[in-house]
């Protein structure tokens, strides 16, 4: 099969990218600038899918294509909706004069109440694609556990950083998260799951937990009990400003990602499980150990001053077996 990887150099593509080549399909990832492959069966192509001349000769050829392009954080927030909706047209556009056979896409879980603008953009994105001619599989994700996503940065920032956690009420919005290795496996799969017509699933994580849970595994795996107070009058738009002073995610994707929170994001069903028999096999705890154990040390000045900010929180916490 002859694939090609839109957003090969994010969180998940490049992840993704290795799987495809270790399982010995033909691969060809995309990037905005130029960049050299060393194995032989990975090519790098350069488009842009904001530039429709940019994409006949990166889709010449190939019969699957991968979606994982988000533009969140790369471009002004007034005009990213604009933007994700452009490329996704762009792009189902492409597949179609191509002859490409399928489109997969990792979107957002669609919340039980209304969605923030990140949410709805990545569902409309989904919506796009699946109008298309060529059929497409749309995956939906919640928060995914591993290093490089934002969304884990966040959280694992929270719970290294803060001396005292405040709780708002979004903190006890539940998901379903997911490690990158389960998301992979996934995506790998849609290659071949049987697709009659265009279609999405949820791909839920074994576990159901809010952020307020998330956050106390977080500190238990690094020895910490995180004094906590409730404040239930903290918005999630006003939890987003205090994210700038803990955080060293993008702030413009940490505001977006927190917005999302006011909500359930929890699955409708569990069939693409059952579907590819390859359920998730990191738990929540699990992911987050190795996501800890593996995470690159950043020995810039910043990241000197933070470590020694999260040695001196650490300390102002217990373990949880002695609280």
């Amino acid at each position: 099969m002859n694939v090609l990887v839109l957003g090969a150099t994010g969180f998940v593509g490049r992840a993704l990218v290795s799987a495809l080549v270790e399982q010995g399909e033909t691969v060809r990832a995309a990037s905005r600038r130029p960049r050299q492959s060393t194995t032989s069966n990975l090519e790098w192509t350069c488009c842009d899918l904001r530039k429709p001349e940019t994409l006949a000769e990166a889709f010449d050829g190939i019969d699957c294509v991968y979606y994982l392009v988000h533009s969140m954080g790369e471009v002004p927030h007034e005009s990213f909706r604009a933007v994700e909706r452009e490329s996704a047209q762009n792009v189902a556009r492409a597949a179609a004069q191509s002859g490409c056979g399928r489109i997969v896409y990792l979107g957002g879980v669609a919340p039980r109440g209304p969605a923030s603008e990140h949410l709805a953009s990545r569902l409309e994105v989904g919506q796009l694609l699946r109008s298309g001619e060529v059929p497409a599989i749309e995956l939906r994700a919640s928060m995914v556990i591993g290093n490089g996503s934002a969304s884990w940065r966040i959280l694992r920032d929270l719970a290294l950083r803060l001396p005292v956690m405040l709780l708002p009420r979004w903190l006890e919005s539940k998901s379903c998260p997911i490690a990158l290795p389960d998301v992979v496996s996934a995506l790998l799969d849609a290659r071949r799951v049987r697709l009659d017509r265009s279609a999405w699933y949820d791909i839920p994580g074994p576990d159901v937990l809010c952020a307020r849970e998330m956050l106390a595994i977080v500190g238990q795996l690094e020895g910490r009990h995180i004094p906590a107070l409730r404040v239930p009058f903290l918005s999630p738009r006003l939890s987003a400003g205090w994210l700038k002073l803990v955080s060293g995610a993008n702030y413009g994707v940490a505001r977006e990602l927190v917005l999302g929170l006011r909500e359930d994001l929890l699955p409708r069903s569990a069939v693409y499980w059952q579907m590819t028999g390859h359920p998730p096999k990191w738990s929540f705890r699990a992911a987050a150990k190795e996501a800890l154990r593996t995470e690159p040390r950043d020995r810039s000045a910043r990241g000197r001053i933070a470590e020694r900010e999260e040695e001196i929180v650490r300390s102002i916490g217990r373990p949880e077996s002695q609280s």
